[in-house]
């Protein structure tokens, strides 16, 4: 599988936040945002930007899930 972003999805509930308020804090791109509802790759920088706006560390965000 590889890369997982479960984990955003799980911290934005507990924040009470929709993706909207992600995307909004965040500024990221309806594009960026589809990108990791479908587990794609993103850019360190935009891992920085998710980070900063949501007050928490890169394993917050991301896991890794190894492929069979």
């Amino acid at each position: 599988m590889g890369i997982s972003y479960k984990p955003l999805w799980i911290l934005l509930v507990k924040k009470d936040m929709k993706k909207k308020d992600l995307m909004e804090s965040a500024r990221l791109s309806p594009t960026i945002v589809a990108r990791m509802a479908k587990n794609k790759p993103i850019d360190g920088s935009t891992l920085e930007r998710i980070c900063a706006a949501l007050q928490c560390q890169p394993g917050d965000v991301i896991e890794y899930i190894p492929e069979d």
